[in-house]
């Protein structure tokens, strides 16, 4: 049984979260053509990076669905 590293993980998640940092706020504003706007949905979405790594952290230790 092959468990993810905790850098291999994290290293995801920030490849991840800079992809999503560039795109996000630029499809944000386009739509609410506000930058304060903008700002408060991206720091909420900048946020959950911690939380998506929680989650990834939960089931990498469960062994449900894995052969």
């Amino acid at each position: 049984l092959l468990m993810e590293s905790r850098k291999r993980s994290l290293a995801k998640l920030l490849s991840w979260r800079l992809i999503g940092i560039i795109f996000f706020p630029t499809v944000s504003y386009i739509i609410t053509d506000d930058w304060v706007m903008t700002g408060w949905l991206t720091g909420a979405f900048v946020s959950m990076t911690i939380v998506y790594y929680i989650h990834e952290r939960i089931w990498d230790k469960i062994k449900w669905g894995r052969d």
